[in-house]
């Protein structure tokens, strides 16, 4: 089995899929690993690098399409890309297929089988192969640290014989992974964490961390699977506005994390609260490429808004890409062993982590959140 191994081609994408110590383990698996000159140079992971690992490193793009059996991605290909893989090759990346309708017919065309690692079942013996939870954790951590270093004040408190500096205050919105990770971090550098999450249940996780839950009483309109929000009334969003609004006025850093998969970011930072903050404060939407949680918010952009500094960043893991890719390469290789050996995938067809993550299999849209709309 022939493993390529491209250069990621979205904007400010730092990551790779593969690193060469993963390499040498599939190498030493029996596979065969190809990668597209300078895939990790934006990480940090040199050609020479991989050379070592056993891999052969090529600039003729064509050829390691043409050749690969199995195409390993951080983000999706284009639909260009993917007509370049050959007929029943696999792809193995990020799709958030229910929002990529193109890249998923485009699947179809080619006539190729594709995983999407945002798609594995969220169970106990998949979480090695969970890339969400490693990507996010490392987001939940650097977002304090952009936001911290945008700030113009320390966010411990600090006593000098000039006088007491009061600690800073952070509002974080979202209790998943993303936002756990920032409260634990937020917490470390000294700072005031109140916390607001539709779920109930994880006021116990924020208050282990150190974190003030902000409560706001839930209603039956919350929608839960496999831990994540699938819905929520507009109602329940507007009560939470107002409970929450109060915090927002005396924060100096707020951070959003509030995504639903497959739908428009939920909208939790109005304008007035915006307005509300003090002058020189900072909010950090995690979710401004699903629409953003903030109005306000712009693509990759860091923009003043009534006094208050908005940042913008779409691709927080890409700006620690070393780490990043260390993990969701150990991620994907996880994930690739449990589906095949180095002679060909199992097709499990049954089994939990491939019924779950498998969105196209040879040519035909087979994951529910797509094959409605792909094979009508």
């Amino acid at each position: 089995m022939r493993i390529a191994i491209l250069k990621e081609t979205k904007f400010k994408e730092n990551r790779v899929a593969i690193t060469p110590d993963v390499a040498k383990d599939l190498v030493s698996k029996g596979f065969q690993v190809m990668v597209e000159s300078g895939a990790g140079l934006g990480s940090f992971f040199s050609n020479e690098a991989y050379i070592a690992a056993g891999a052969t490193v090529s600039v003729d793009l064509t050829a390691i399409y043409r050749d690969a059996d199995i195409v390993l991605r951080v983000n999706a290909p284009s639909p260009e890309e993917i007509a370049m893989m050959k007929k029943e090759a696999i792809l193995i990346s990020f799709l958030f297929a229910a929002t990529n309708p193109a890249m998923v017919e485009a699947c179809c065309k080619a006539n190729i089988s594709a995983f999407s690692m945002d798609a594995v079942p969220r169970i106990s013996r998949a979480q090695k192969m969970d890339a969400l939870s490693s990507q996010a954790n490392l987001a939940g951590y650097k977002s304090v640290i952009l936001a911290a270093d945008t700030l113009g004040k320390i966010l411990p408190m600090m006593t000098t014989a000039a006088g007491t500096i009061k600690p800073a205050k952070v509002v974080i919105f979202g209790a998943g992974v993303a936002g756990l990770q920032a409260i634990a971090t937020a917490k470390r550098l000294g700072a005031i964490v109140e916390v607001s999450d539709i779920r109930p249940d994880t006021k116990e996780q924020v208050e282990s961390l150190g974190g003030r839950f902000i409560e706001v009483p839930a209603d039956n309109t919350i929608k839960l699977e496999g831990g994540y929000v699938r819905s929520v009334s507009d109602e329940f969003l507007k009560k939470q506005q107002e409970t929450v609004a109060k915090h927002v006025k005396e924060a100096d850093i707020v951070i959003t994390t509030a995504l639903i998969p497959g739908k428009k970011a939920p909208l939790l930072v109005t304008e007035e609260m915006v307005k509300s903050m003090r002058f020189g404060s900072v909010i950090l939407d995690m979710a401004v490429e699903q629409g953003g949680n903030v109005i306000g918010s712009e693509l990759n952009k860091t923009v003043q808004k009534h006094g208050v500094t908005i940042i913008g960043e779409s691709n927080i893991p890409s700006l620690l890409p070393m780490n990043a890719s260390d993990l969701y390469a150990k991620n994907i290789q996880t994930f690739l062993y449990h589906l095949a050996t180095s002679e060909g995938f199992k097709w499990e067809m049954d089994e939990e982590i491939t019924k779950g993550a498998l969105i196209v299999h040879k040519g035909q849209a087979v994951h529910p959140s797509v094959k409605t709309a792909i094979n009508a």
